[in-house]
């Protein structure tokens, strides 16, 4: 150290004015370059962070998508939709409905050549690619050009089964590109055999039938694990095309697409040419089944049915309230009406709602819309069942008396059909002659509002109008509401809800407990509701549906005669029929509620009765049946005819000698 330094400087310089080492290279943030010509080059800024975590972020959407849309077990699964077996109230098969399948195969379990003809001929190199074939693609484009139109399909097995578990069946770019992730997706977590043995296990075949081990039973007889060769060619080759190529349907096509089956196994080695050459083309078994898939029952309880209950494989029985023998009584009585084009519908109910007999129309083949549960037609003069119920809430009884004579509301004025006004009549007699004058003087005086709310309760849901002609039936109901309304008063409780599957007897008694409504008073409005219905059915416009028991009901007839109904009870039913024509023309001055349905009602009750042999609610105590006034009959001697001849001067005789005496 020289001299003159100290311990502030270095070099002879003053420390605080030589360079920090520990600054920067370059020159500080806004002082100018010392270097002529040298300029600060701008950082570059590393974008490869944001790609990675773009890439990252769509790669997660990817994987949640994946895991939301297509679960592994998916195809393992029954289907949301699986048949259902229809059983009536006896047991017996009414109606199947939907596709089968059954529980999943296992390919290892399998006949090796059962397999083996599936990859072969939709596959071939299945145990070779990563879920999408390039080889295959290119192999069919050519195929199809070289043919003039699509022959060959690309996609592997395993975008088949991406295809059919996981998506619709859309031909889009977008399906296209979902079908090609979701096989990565499959061919990165599942085994080749795993694959297969899903795909085997939804695919369809034909014949409302998905799954190998449903297609095997159904086409012949046994378990998949027990198909032959050309049993197993057969099956492989009717995937391509199920509705065309199912045997069922085309044998002949389908013999004819598994001997290309069997050819295409013996190019790959599955099976010796020999062998391929040697097998007997297969042959389906047929069974006559003549249980229907439809019917008009059928159509209307099976969403419910799918509700109640839960999915499963293979057929599901539902057992129903439906009467077998109930059912083909009413399908006689619709199928002898003799309404030339016109239309038949009947309902026929238990009390509490369970429907046992359902016949939509004449011919379900022909027309399968149900005119007992669909049509909204208008009732008539059944709807005044309503408006005589609200009366005697009100406080009229059966022998109050009301008006029967011209009214004029708003410029409308109602007739009655007959033409003939009675004057003052009771309640019981304008009910029995459906007098319109007399109903519409009624209805308002107790108030539309009142002869609605006594329809919703009674259950009615459809729109009522607020108008002088509701009190007519001018409103549209269906036929089975219209009857579960009468079944309400056949057992004094309200509403009353159809329905057609069975309840197990605890369930059904607790939903009776919890159902809301109400009972009828039965003084104030059940026995005389009876009394009213008993006199329209026994005296009135229905008297040609009277019987020899108990007999409650009421016609109804609409404008122009377009509608003809009638709806009652006896027993232990409540039974609705409707005559009419679909397209609404008018059936005709000849045809009301008392003569065609009438008519029909009877014959369907005076069998279904003497079949039924049930004993209907019992009635209120306040409630006698009237009795029927009986000729007078002229006393008749107990001796034969022939020892009294010549006798008659001397009863004579004797006549004058009693006038002696009196």
């Amino acid at each position: 150290m020289v001299d003159n330094e100290g311990i502030w400087s270095r070099g002879g310089s003053n420390v605080e004015e030589l360079p920090d080492p520990f600054a920067p290279l370059g020159p500080r943030p806004g002082a100018p370059s010392d270097i002529p010509g040298l300029e600060e080059k701008p950082r570059r800024r590393r974008w490869w962070p944001m790609v990675l975590y773009a890439v990252s972020g769509v790669f997660f959407l990817i994987l949640i998508w994946l895991i939301v849309t297509a679960p592994l077990s998916r195809a393992l699964e029954p289907l949301e939709d699986p048949a259902i077996l229809l059983l009536s109230e006896e047991g017996q098969p009414i109606a199947r409905r939907g596709a089968v399948k059954e529980a999943p195969v296992d390919v290892t379990t399998l006949n090796s050549v059962t397999p083996a003809a599936f990859v072969a001929i939709e596959d071939r190199r299945f145990y070779r690619h990563w879920g999408v074939d390039p080889r295959g693609i290119g192999r069919a484009m050519v195929a199809n050009v070289q043919a003039g139109g699509v022959r060959q399909g690309g996609s592997t097995i395993t975008q088949q089964l991406a295809k059919t578990s996981f998506l619709s069946s859309d031909r889009s770019l977008k399906r296209k590109a979902q079908e090609v992730i979701i096989a990565f997706w499959l061919e990165a977590w599942l085994t080749k055999d795993e694959i297969l043995s899903r795909y085997l296990s939804s695919v369809y075949f034909g014949d409302g039938v998905y799954g190998l081990r449903a297609a095997s039973k159904h086409y012949f007889g046994r378990s998949p694990e027990n198909l032959s060769l050309a049993q197993s060619a057969m099956l492989a080759g009717v995937v391509q095309a199920p509705s065309r190529l199912a045997p069922t349907k085309n044998l002949k096509l389908a013999q004819a697409r598994s001997k290309l089956v069997l050819k295409a196994m013996a190019d790959t080695g599955a099976v010796s040419p020999s062998r391929a050459k040697a097998a007997t083309p297969a042959r389906p078994i047929y069974r006559s089944s003549k249980i229907p898939t439809g019917t008009y029952f059928a159509d209307w309880v099976s969403p419910s049915a799918r509700d109640a209950y839960e999915a499963d494989f293979g057929e599901v029985r539902v057992p129903t309230t439906l009467d077998a023998d109930l059912q083909r009584l009413a399908v006689r009585a619709v199928s002898r009406a003799g309404v030339g084009d016109a239309q038949v519908a009947l309902v026929a109910m238990r009390p509490d709602g369970r429907v046992v007999a359902m016949v939509g129309g004449k011919s379900y083949k022909d027309s399968p819309f149900n005119r007992a549960t669909q049509a909204r037609r208008q009732p008539g003069s059944a709807f005044k069942l309503f408006v005589y119920l609200a009366a005697l809430r009100a406080g009229w009884t059966p022998d109050s008396k009301i008006d029967d004579r011209p009214i004029t509301i708003d410029g409308w004025t109602p007739s009655n059909n007959d033409g003939i006004y009675r004057g003052e009549i009771t309640l019981r007699e304008a009910f029995a002659r459906s007098s319109n004058a007399a109903t519409v003087r009624l209805s308002e005086n107790v108030g539309r509002v009142n002869v609605m709310r006594a329809a919703r309760e009674l259950g009615i849901t459809t729109a009522l109008p607020n108008s002088p002609s509701l009190a007519l039936g001018t409103a549209g109901v269906s036929l089975l509401e219209l009857t579960s309304a009468y079944a309400a008063v056949a057992s004094g409780r309200y509403p009353i809800r159809a329905r057609g599957l069975l309840e197990e007897e605890g369930a059904g008694r607790l939903a009776g407990l919890l159902q809301s409504g109400g009972r009828m008073d039965s003084r104030r409005d059940w026995a005389p509701m009876l009394d009213l219905l008993y006199a329209a059915a026994n005296n009135g416009t229905g008297k040609r549906a009277a019987l020899a028991v108990p007999t409650f009901g009421k016609t109804g007839t609409s404008q122009d005669n377009r509608d003809a109904l009638f709806v009652g009870f006896a027993g232990d039913l409540v039974v609705g029929v409707w005559v009419g024509r679909d397209d609404d023309r008018p059936l005709g001055r000849n045809v009301s509620g008392g003569t065609t349905p009438a008519q029909v009602w009877r014959n369907f009750m005076v069998s279904a009765l003497a079949v039924d042999g049930r004993a209907g609610p019992r009635l209120p105590a306040e409630f006698r049946i009237p009795e029927k006034a009986r000729p007078e009959r002229k006393k008749e001697s107990p001796l034969p005819k022939e020892w009294t001849e010549g006798a008659e001067p001397l009863r004579q005789v004797l006549k004058e000698l009693e006038k002696l005496f009196e």
